[in-house]
């Protein structure tokens, strides 16, 4: 019944506004704004058979392989940071003046470096990706209780116990918060990414249909990357809640 009630409370709002932009645009004959009839029509024409695994399958591959590596980059760079205080007064300077530069601007000084190919695509992502998840992880390394610390300072937990069974455990929902706003950052840099000498993917799609001026498949790919972001996000939560449940627990109890 929980489940249930989740779900239904995470498909409401999805459900509402496709009813009011069915509505909205059933009489349209503008044609840079196609009815939504004719956009799901095309919806089924275009994104069936092949273009699935051309097009829609390496897009998934590249986000997972990059948004995976800049957690593993991420957590542990911010883990070393979060726990030495020289280490963090030494990179922060650094870490801020990196942050600052928006990834899609760096996307052709990547292309000199890694090529057109998915290389380039994929360190797009990464550099996108690492920086909420490794600032969560220094402030949730950051954050953890001394006395925890002390105790297990005293009972002689050390090195990779402490660090997997204390550290990362304590910092594991900022972890989280980081890992979820990255997870969108991801999406939208994979599409920018395949918007630059790319031959296949959903952004490269998208532009061609543009550029060609079929406009309902265009929207379509739209569409259908909004539906990625929304079934990715509903995977995510459940990782989430599987891996924090202790976290979630606690807090319930400490509310009742």
């Amino acid at each position: 019944m929980r489940v249930a009630r989740r779900l239904l409370m995470a498909l409401a709002l999805p459900v509402v506004l496709f009813v009011i932009w069915w509505f909205a645009t059933a009489n349209s004959s503008n044609f840079y704004f196609p009815s939504l009839r004719t956009i799901l029509g095309a919806f089924g024409e275009v994104w069936t058979g092949e273009r699935l695994t051309v097009d829609v399958l390496p897009s998934l591959l590249r986000l997972i392989c990059g948004y995976l590596a800049a957690v593993v980059v991420a957590v542990t760079a911010g883990v070393v940071i979060g726990s030495h205080r020289r280490v963090r007064a030494f990179a922060e300077p650094a870490l801020e003046f990196v942050r600052a530069i928006p990834p899609p601007v760096l996307v052709p000084v990547i292309m000199l470096f890694a090529g057109i190919g998915d290389v380039m695509k994929i360190v797009v992502i990464v550099f996108g990706c690492v920086w909420p998840i490794l600032l969560n992880t220094v402030e949730g390394v950051r954050a953890v209780d001394s006395v925890l610390l002390d105790t297990a300072r005293s009972y002689g937990v050390r090195g990779s116990a402490r660090l997997r069974h204390l550290v990362l455990r304590a910092a594991s929902p900022q972890i989280f918060t980081g890992m979820r706003q990255s997870l969108s950052l991801g999406i939208i840099l994979m599409v920018i990414s395949e918007m630059f000498a790319a031959g296949n993917g959903l952004g490269f799609t998208i532009v061609q249909f543009q550029r060609g001026f079929a406009i309902p498949e265009m929207w379509s790919g739209i569409l259908l990357l909004g539906l990625l972001g929304f079934l990715l996000s509903l995977v995510f939560r459940v990782v989430e809640n599987r891996a924090l449940s202790w976290y979630h627990g606690l807090r319930r109890s400490q509310r009742s």
